[in-house]
């Protein structure tokens, strides 16, 4: 897998999504896509930031960005997510990590010296033309969303 680049092509994609439907990368031409990548449901810091992005969904749509999270979770993992929180942003299942893989987000993780495979917490700005602007890996929640509003 070649390493993304700003300005490369933003890799395509066709998922599952929350409350059924799918949805494709390249139907969205034409709206600037938040496309982020989290590790699970439920946790903490992937709670947090999906409620942040659900907060400003409004501002986001105001500069025609739409915003898509995006983890190994099942539908009905997400499902229960989005109802919990009452999260307002479209939540994918990456089960198959073929977007992952396309984004090089599955990355190998160490915790107290174990090491194992998982999700980087990623950010891409993509824009209207399907070219990646903005790329953010190991993200830290506090600040990020307001960063990407000021990026679009």
């Amino acid at each position: 897998m070649a390493e993304l680049n700003i300005g490369d092509l933003a890799p395509n994609f066709t998922l599952p999504k929350d409350g059924g439907g799918e949805v494709s990368l390249a139907a969205l031409r034409g709206k600037t896509v938040v496309l982020y990548f989290y590790p699970k449901d439920d946790t903490s810091g992937c709670t947090n930031q999906a409620i942040q992005f659900s907060e400003k969904k409004d501002e986001f749509e105001d500069k025609n960005a739409i915003i898509i999270g995006v983890s190994k979770d099942s539908i009905k993992s997400h499902d229960k997510f989005k109802a919990k929180y009452d999260l307002k942003i479209d939540l994918l299942s990456d089960e198959e990590l073929d977007a992952a893989n396309a984004y090089g987000t599955w990355v190998e993780k160490s915790m107290y010296g174990r090491k194992y495979m998982g999700m980087d917490r990623s950010t891409f700005l993509i824009d209207a033309d399907g070219k990646i602007k903005k790329i953010c890996r190991k993200v830290k929640i506090p600040g990020h969303i307001d960063d990407v509003i000021k990026s679009i």
